[in-house]
Order: C-alpha cells, then sequence, then structure tokens
C-alpha cells in the first residue's frame, strides 16, 4: 500500500469514527471507540494540514502563469517548500507502528560470557553502568538476584528498572558486550579480550500474558549463600517452571518466600513475553534487514576497550573515546540516541516504501 492510499485510509477511519460515536452503543464499545478517536485525530490533523499544504502549493503553481500574481505566487511557493516535506516527516512518524512495550519498566539481566574472572568483573562493571545510568535518568533500579564470585565478580545479575520510557531506551542493549584489557590477574600485561550478555525486558503485567497454574512447577528449598542464617533454616528460595515453554525461573534474595515467588513471576512473565516477541520479529527481520540489530542476547553490539579508551558500536558504527563517562552512565545515552534514531529512519524508509 502506498502512502497516500495509506493517508486516505487513516482519515476515512477517523471519520467512520466520529460518525460512529454519534449513535447509541454499549458502554465498553464507546470507552474502546472513544480511545480509537483519541488516538486517530492529531494523525488526521496533521493529514488535513499536509494535503492543505500541498493543495496551496498546486494553487500558487498555477498562479505563475498570471503577470499580475506571479510575484506572490513565487513567494508562497518559496515558503511551502520547507512547510510540505517537514509536514510529511511529522506524519510519517505519527504512522510509525508504537511498540508496545516501550512505555514499560524494564528487566535487566546480565550474565558473565567467555573469559572466567574477568568475564564476571566485567559482567559487574556493566550492572554498576546501568545502575549509574538509571540514576542520570531519573529511574529506579532495585536489584532483584545477584550471584558473585569471589572477586566481586558478577555471575549473574537482575534488576528492575521503574521510571518513564525505560523499556523504549534500554531495548537496543541487549546483546553481547565485549571488553579488552588487562585482568586484574594478569602478571604480564597482556590485554585479554572477556564478554558477557545483556537482555533487556520489558515488564509485564499478570494481564498481559496469561500463565495458568497448572502449566507451573514451583519448588522451594533452603537458599545458599549469604543472607544470613535464615538460609539454612527456612525454604525461602522458589524455583518456578513453565512447563509449555521450559522456562525456568530461581529466586532467593528475599527472606520471604512469598516475595521471591512474586518476583520470580515478574521475571518469568518478561521472559515469556520476550520469546514470543523475538519470534514475531524474526519472522519480520527475514523480511528485512535490521539496521539496529535484533535484540537477541547471541549478538555483539558493543566493544569497551580501556587500553584506547574507546567504547565502540558494532551496529551504528560509532565510537565514542571516552569510556569513563560512559561506563559511569553520562554518556550512554549517545549511543541509545543514535540507536533509537536508526530504528526510526528504517521504520520510516519502510513506511515510504524505498
Amino acid at each position: 500500500m502506498s502512502l497516500t492510499e495509506t493517508l486516505s485510509r487513516v482519515l476515512a477511519r477517523h471519520d467512520e469514527v466520529r460518525d460512529a460515536l454519534s449513535q447509541p452503543m454499549a458502554a465498553d464499545q464507546f470507552k474502546k471507540l472513544s480511545k480509537e478517536y483519541a488516538d486517530l485525530t492529531p494523525v488526521a490533523d496533521a493529514i488535513i494540514a499536509l494535503n492543505k499544504a500541498r493543495q496551496e502549493l498546486v494553487d500558487a503553481e498555477g498562479m505563475l502563469s498570471d503577470p499580475d500574481m506571479a510575484a506572490e505566487a513565487k513567494q508562497e511557493i518559496e515558503a511551502l517548500k520547507p512547510t510540505i516535506p517537514a509536514l510529511e516527516l511529522q506524519v510519517q512518524r505519527m504512522l510509525l507502528p508504537k511498540d508496545i512495550a516501550d512505555e514499560r519498566n524494564a528487566i535487566i539481566e546480565i550474565r558473565a560470557g567467555a573469559g572466567g574472572d574477568e568475564a564476571a568483573l566485567f559482567g559487574a562493571l556493566l550492572f554498576d553502568m546501568y545502575r549509574k545510568y538509571a540514576a542520570v535518568r531519573g529511574w529506579k533500579f532495585e536489584v532483584m538476584e545477584l550471584s558473585e564470585n569471589d572477586l566481586g565478580g558478577l555471575r549473574e545479575g537482575t534488576a528492575e528498572i521503574t521510571g518513564r520510557g525505560v523499556f523504549a531506551r534500554l531495548k537496543f542493549e541487549s546483546g553481547v558486550h565485549r571488553v579488552q584489557r588487562v585482568p586484574q590477574t594478569e602478571t604480564q600485561g597482556r590485554v585479554h579480550t572477556s564478554t558477557a550478555t545483556v537482555a533487556v525486558l520489558p515488564e509485564m503485567e499478570e494481564t498481559d500474558i496469561d500463565i495458568q497454574e497448572k502449566d507451573l512447577r514451583i519448588d522451594v528449598y533452603r537458599a545458599s549463600g549469604a543472607g544470613g542464617q535464615h538460609v539454612n533454616k527456612t525454604e525461602s528460595a522458589v524455583r518456578i517452571t513453565h512447563i509449555p515453554t521450559n522456562t525456568v525461573v530461581a529466586m532467593q534474595e528475599e527472606r520471604s518466600q512469598i516475595k521471591n515467588r512474586a518476583k520470580a513471576m515478574k521475571i518469568l512473565r518478561a521472559r515469556i513475553y520476550e520469546q514470543r516477541d523475538r519470534a514475531i520479529k524474526s519472522a519480520h527481520a527475514a523480511e528485512r534487514k535490521s539496521q539496529v540489530g535484533t535484540g537477541d542476547r547471541s549478538e555483539r553490539i558493543r566493544t569497551y576497550n580501556f587500553p584506547q579508551g574507546r567504547v565502540s558500536d558494532h551496529r551504528i558504527e560509532l565510537t565514542l573515546y571516552n569510556i569513563e563517562q560512559v561506563i559511569a552512565g553520562n554518556e550512554l545515552d549517545k549511543f541509545i540516541d543514535e540507536l533509537i534514531q536508526r530504528d526510526e529512519a528504517e521504520k520510516l524508509a519502510e513506511l515510504s516504501g524505498q
């Protein structure tokens, strides 16, 4: 479908919904149509403004042959030339498909990859980077689960990040992050390469993901590791298995079994949503190549090179030579803003049929 046909359909649907709202109907249907009308109205207004500007351009061009009107027509044409492309871009942006998860809070999971203790130390660095970035953005960062090694490195870490538009800004952080530096345990000063994986999941409500109790296997056990004497006395740890997808979440961070179960269910819903969403996006990606990556945790996305003081994002070919500010959370937005703009540009190109 061409862009012109799309705009015509939006206007037709706007009129159709407006007319329908003037008729008697059930309360739930009225609520549904009212929301649709509210969503469509700003888009329809922008399309009407665009169509008006286009018609004014045609009219002005038609007056160029009139000696008495030519000068005025030229002025109007010059004024409309930048206006029409700006209105076209505005309309196209408004027509872009919305990711329903963008306004959600996020659950971020970080795991040490290849590189042993150094990979775990890098995982801890990334976990702290996102904690600091959350503070910069004014978001709340709450640790849900944390497994560390003897050196203070992170084997696995999970946190809930809450705030305005969290998932929209963090969703492109999913993937393999690579570090190049001299490890603390290296005695000969050689640079090693290690990795850690990041997965960013949108937080889902119970009403978003239908999980049947009969599809769950719930095991309780005594927590292990740090946490005080209670770990040896109570079965506070919880392991939940979603049988249809074989998704397993274990939680022992809280002293309360009820709290651990609630946290585990929150992560379980997010992971099941991610699986479904990834399948949909993979099918769509077969039709077009993504410029900013699939969000798959197996995709290498960024390298942090400490000897050279640089951070490079391989998807957008952007390198910053201020690694300390990036890992402090202060410069991470430069990558994220570029990733969002590239994704939008790709979607706009697709919408325009280019």
